[in-house]
């Protein structure tokens, strides 16, 4: 049997009414809101982020993209379904609030990574 008492477990996952945002609940009382554009450019997917983080891709053009759906994965997970058609990435509990404790820096980085390749969201 797992002891949760060390691993972060969601509460809630809330999408916005205009799917353009994913809030998540912890039971330790956090929370993050997440844009929908922030999930999809750093998606735990083999496709975004590699097979190494030298394989990470920047992903462009992704400021209008929604979530379409959430599909529970098991206990620890959740599939975001986004409305440009990417499934692949695995959201497990503790990548959620990884990003969610790092949000400002990790979308510091993508932003830095668009104007560094010119690419636009």
């Amino acid at each position: 049997m797992t002891d949760r008492t060390s691993e972060p477990w969601p509460t809630e996952l809330r999408v916005a009414k205009d799917r353009r945002n994913l809030l998540v609940l912890f039971d330790d009382g956090s929370s993050y809101d997440f844009a929908a554009e922030l999930l999809r450019v750093r998606s735990p997917s083999a496709e975004v982020q590699g097979h190494s983080p030298d394989q990470r891709v920047t992903v462009p053009g992704k400021k209008n993209v929604e979530i379409a759906r959430l599909e529970p994965v098991g206990n620890y997970a959740v599939r975001v379904v986004f409305s440009d058609g990417h499934n692949t990435g695995l959201f497990s509990w503790d990548y959620l609030k990884e990003l969610g404790e790092n949000k400002d820096a990790r979308w510091a980085e993508y932003l830095d990574e668009l104007s560094r390749q010119g690419l636009s969201r």
